[in-house]
């Protein structure tokens, strides 16, 4: 049937684009056409409204094997081995359905990891959830751990590391990232270009079914009343069945028969045909009778927009098709030939004998619609002038223990115990530090990753948020005594329609891309999802970034945890003092104004390199870099961890003692040190022109503030260790 406007605005286009549509086709599209120009066409497939500003971030560096524009990036750690990594977005459909939503964005990523010819090595996710006055809060964070937890520990996956948090601005939206690190031989990459004519389309995996249709034209919009009404747009996981499409695809692999390889996720089968056939400048024919489909008459319409999980497509050399069959068989999956490439450079697919579709693949991948849209950039706050009066009414170790449980820092114990971390033998630093570990199987080698975000500074001021937010990734690498490498990026944010919307991705795009570019940190992979708003009310940007770094003998890794007592404390880096925006002052003095700490990208750099020199000349015992809640917080969890107490001291600085101690000002680390190693770290830090402050000792179990009453570590633990426990139980 042919279809009008209103059918086009139904699939999420709006009349310039159906308008354009039938131009380029010079006809009216049927029905069949016109669901894979929405899916095609929609801003979670084409990048639309973001792909003018994401050609901007920085790409390349001495060890990027392949940057954006496939599956997954991949970087080189030597000795010929490769790290393929990237994160991806399941909001929408984590929000509608908690637990399918979460496992399938889990699925979904590792997915996009193996079919380069990785095996999975890691898993790490960054959630967000509304405020924890939210009715809905508990539920579905309860569902999205359940959904993480069920894909990757069936998987046989460990989940390492990760990041939770907690704003109202989530309350109608919340955040799912998933991440992915695999590791492959970079001789054996496998990439998604279609190569050669007449050659055979391989359909593996499980069956078509009709969960999942419009999921990434869902994705591309807004929220309103009928949320209810988009169930059936999240697909449905099936863990074991990955698990078994890893090993059979893995052991294709290692012969010469395949020449491309495409994971079916957003748009399912219409997205990984064209986008294969795009790459390669060929034509794709399909006879979509011959796709397995596990639900009776199903149309061409559902069959190319089905987004059912645990599906492959593989363009395999001629002749190579019953040795591959015999694999998947092996495996108990589908496999059937379903079409071949062609030299037509159009998609053409057949259903009974009919053609039912046939648009040029230029049309839908070259000129999908790119948009440079209005924006407002958002002006730097001016600062808050708080009063020395009113902070005198204050305990510093009463303030300590109230931020110690707050949502944002208290321990997420709760959520990754119920994820499987050693699983596989290779964890050397599970969840709970500043970068999970995982060795690189039968050597001292290992990778650090970390995932971090930064809405409260992104919302303040979108440049500097996303500068300090790729900082922060850094120095979380750079505590354990890891390479940072590249990252990967998850950009979520509200409708890109709205000019204070878009000013915001901009802004904190520009500020990523030069951070990335000092740091030499160089963006890989990624995702943006847009739209993540609800009756008109949206999220507070939140780009995460996700790092990989590498560790040249994992038994010299630095950990966070206190080690000895009579140790010296130390703050590597200049603090001024910046409350504005810190936990702080939103928590304790109820001030949500002001300007984020500046970021000072030179002395970010120049510190991070110190420190890695004080790691490799064996002169730090511990280590934590200063972030949310400030000195005294970061020290605060290394004494947590490590079971020991400590005694700190203001140095004379002009800042108050709550400015001094609770600051967040950027660039900063703790390290512990033994006392006759003071003198070589000085003049390391001397000779390196790094501002430090000596500022303590570790004790055996005492707290020790200045004139504050005594505490005893098992109080701070308590306040740290007990929040989400009692919020979950209740």
């Amino acid at each position: 049937m042919e279809v009008n406007l209103q059918n086009a605005m139904d699939h999420g286009l709006n009349k310039e684009e159906f308008n354009k549509i039938c131009d380029l086709l010079k006809r009216t599209p049927n029905l069949t056409e016109l669901g894979i120009f929405s899916a095609m066409w929609n801003e979670h497939c084409s990048y639309k409204s973001s792909k003018v500003h994401l050609k901007k971030l920085n790409t390349k560096g001495k060890k990027v094997i392949q940057g954006p524009g496939e599956n997954a990036g991949i970087i080189d750690i030597e000795d010929d081995d490769a790290i393929v990594f990237k994160i991806e977005s399941h909001n929408h459909p984590s929000f509608i359905e908690p637990y399918q939503g979460a496992a399938t964005g889990v699925g979904g990523i590792m997915r996009d990891v193996f079919t380069m010819g990785a095996r999975p090595i890691a898993n790490l996710n960054s959630i967000h959830f509304g405020s924890t006055q939210n009715p809905k809060t508990k539920n579905l964070l309860r569902g999205v751990v359940k959904g993480i937890g069920g894909y990757g520990n069936c998987m046989g996956i460990p989940t390492i590391a990760g990041q939770t948090n907690f704003d109202e601005s989530y309350n109608g939206n919340i955040l799912v990232n998933a991440m992915t690190l695999g590791l492959v031989n970079k001789n054996k990459i496998f990439y998604s270009k279609a190569v050669g004519v007449n050659k055979p389309v391989i359909y593996v995996g499980s069956k078509t079914g009709r969960d999942g249709i419009h999921g990434a034209s869902m994705a591309s919009a807004v929220f309103d009343d009928k949320i209810e009404e988009k169930k059936p747009t999240v697909q449905v996981g099936d863990p074991f069945t990955e698990k078994l499409l890893l090993e059979a695809c893995l052991e294709l692999m290692a012969g010469k028969s395949i020449i491309s390889i495409q994971d079916m996720g957003a748009a399912g089968l219409t997205s990984s045909s064209i986008e294969m056939a795009s790459k390669g400048n060929l034509g794709i024919e399909l006879n979509l009778n011959k796709v397995p489909c596990r639900e009776e008459k199903m149309t061409p319409y559902e069959i190319m927009l089905s987004e059912s999980q645990e599906r492959m497509l593989i363009i395999l050399e001629n002749g190579k098709e019953e040795e591959a069959k015999k694999i998947f068989d092996k495996w108990n999956l589908d496999f059937a030939v379903i079409g071949k490439t062609t030299d037509t450079k159009k998609i053409e697919l057949f259903f009974d004998k009919i053609r039912v579709a046939q648009i040029p693949i230029n049309i839908l991948a070259e000129n999908a619609p790119i948009y440079d849209r209005k924006f407002k950039k958002t002006k730097l706050p001016q600062k808050i002038k708080f009063n020395k009066d009113d902070l005198k009414n204050f305990k510093i170790t009463e303030v300590l223990k109230k931020i110690l449980s707050s949502p944002n820092i208290s321990s997420k114990e709760w959520i990754w115990e119920q994820y499987d971390q050693t699983v596989m033998g290779d964890t050397v630093e599970k969840p709970g530090s500043d970068s999970g570990i995982v060795r690189i199987h039968g050597s001292s080698k290992a990778v650090a990753t970390s995932v971090d975000s930064s809405a409260i500074y992104c919302y303040a001021h979108p440049l500097t948020g996303g500068k300090q937010v790729v900082c922060e990734n850094w120095r979380n690498l750079i505590s354990c005594g890891s390479k940072p490498i590249a990252i990967t990026n998850c950009l979520n944010f509200g409708n890109p329609e709205k000019e204070e919307n878009m000013g915001e991705f901009v802004e904190c795009v520009e500020g990523i891309n030069e951070a990335s570019k000092f740091l030499d940190y160089p963006v890989v992979s990624g995702n943006v999802s847009f739209y993540n708003e609800t009756k008109d009310k949206g999220i507070k940007p939140t780009p995460t970034i996700g790092g990989v770094g590498l560790v040249t003998d994992y038994k010299k890794i630095i950990t966070m945890d206190l080690k000895n007592i009579n140790n010296l404390i130390l703050v590597v880096g200049k603090t001024e003092g910046h409350i504005e925006q810190s936990i702080f002052a939103r928590n304790i003095l109820n001030e949500k104004k002001g300007p984020p700490p500046e970021i000072n990208l030179f002395n970010e750099k120049n510190n991070g390199e110190t420190i890695l020199k004080l790691i490799n000349e064996k002169l730090i015992k511990s280590t934590h870099d200063v972030s949310l809640g400030g000195i005294i917080t970061a020290v605060s969890k290394m004494a947590i961890k490590g079971e020991k107490g400590f005694k700190l001291i203001k140095p004379k600085v002009l800042t108050s003692k709550f400015h001094y101690y609770f600051g967040e000002d950027q660039g900063r680390y703790i390290i512990e040190i033994e006392p006759n190693n003071l003198s070589k770290v000085q003049k390391i830090l001397k000779e390196n022109s790094v501002h430090y402050d000596e500022i303590g000792i570790v004790t055996k179990n005492e707290v020790i503030l200045d004139k504050e009453p005594i505490l005893h570590i098992d109080d701070l633990t308590k306040s740290n260790k007990t929040w989400l426990i009692d919020y979950m139980s209740k």
